[in-house]
């Protein structure tokens, strides 16, 4: 540990909470597995008091409900997901997922709960002589700097991805996530439309994340994901996709595909998906469907060339779905 760790630890104050009540009463930032509240900490970017829910009651279970959903505790660690037979039995999209995804040591600790919920990786976010409107402040100085890794789909102020692969992964299993005191909720509705240029979701402050539910497996449903990197940011992906496919037949009768490294928030792409409904799953099927990906694109001045990369990048994830 060196001493801007020391002293970022020894300045805040951490309540230890191993309950639901406890951890809401304590009020502060909620710290899991640490993997990025420690990075945004030792960076100064977050401050105040901490609430560390690591050993948080029930919250690393993985079981199943009666109606076969598979229901996952906010605290299972991303290795977890990767090893547990009944995620890799019924969700083999998911554990393939969570078990490629950053490195051994960060999978060890990051928790599908903070994957879900980090912060944008955007560089002037993260760097202390920058200002914009996640870190308090006004404006987005990517858009007016250096912005290559941003958005394809510019749907609001901030012009970042949204860094969560298993959301993406999350989105296509039409998932569904339960907050203290909440019925569940589609994923989708924990990011919103993007409009926020402040939040990184839409959980209230205090709100807790405690469950993700995944639906029954599809009967006979196949599932592939796919990443495009650059060499100098091997770990945050250009554009990611993750594909299902139900084949009946010789057609295609079930599709969902969700996308990352594209807009600011995760996305289900309708259009591709509805494109490859009732048809043969051959290669002119997959292309025709995978060049909808960049329907409704509106890329920044310098984020063009993610264009062929999203096109490009679904249609691998299509193609190992189809096998």
């Amino acid at each position: 540990m060196n001493s801007s760790e020391t002293s970022v630890i020894m300045a805040m104050t951490v309540t230890v909470a191993t309950t639901i009540d406890e951890a809401i009463q304590a009020h502060g930032e909620y710290r899991a597995g640490g993997t990025d509240v420690g990075a945004r900490r030792n960076l100064d970017i977050s401050h105040g008091p901490m609430v560390d829910i690591r050993m948080l009651q029930g919250s690393q279970e993985i079981g199943l409900a009666e109606d076969g959903s598979a229901v996952i505790g906010a605290m299972v660690t991303l290795q977890e997901l990767a090893d547990r037979p009944l995620v890799a039995e019924r969700y083999p999209g998911l554990a393939g997922l969570a078990g490629r995804a950053a490195n051994p040591q960060i999978r060890q600790m990051a928790t599908l709960g903070g994957s879900l919920l980090q912060r944008t990786r955007c560089a002037y976010f993260r760097h202390p002589n920058f200002d914009c409107f996640k870190s308090g402040g006004e404006g987005c100085p990517a858009r007016d700097g250096i912005h290559a890794d941003g958005v394809v789909f510019d749907l609001g102020p901030c012009c970042h991805p949204h860094p969560s692969t298993t959301a993406v992964a999350l989105l296509a299993y039409e998932a569904s996530y339960v907050t203290h005191g909440h019925e569940a909720r589609p994923l989708a509705e924990l990011y919103g439309d993007g409009s926020d240029p402040a939040a990184d979701h839409t959980l209230a402050a205090g709100e807790l994340l405690t469950q993700v539910i995944v639906p029954p497996p599809v009967a006979g449903a196949r599932a592939a994901y796919f990443r495009s990197t650059s060499r100098a940011l091997a770990e945050w992906p250009i554009v990611e996709a993750m594909a299902r496919l139900g084949i009946t037949d010789g057609r295609i009768d079930f599709a969902r595909v969700a996308v990352g490294g594209v807009a600011n928030i995760p996305l289900r792409l309708t259009t591709v998906e509805a494109a490859l409904l009732g048809r043969a799953p051959g290669e002119a099927t997959l292309r025709e469907a995978a060049k909808l990906a960049a329907e409704g694109t509106n890329a920044l001045p310098q984020t063009g060339y993610k264009i062929e990369f999203l096109v490009g990048t679904v249609l691998e994830a299509l193609e190992r779905a189809v096998g």
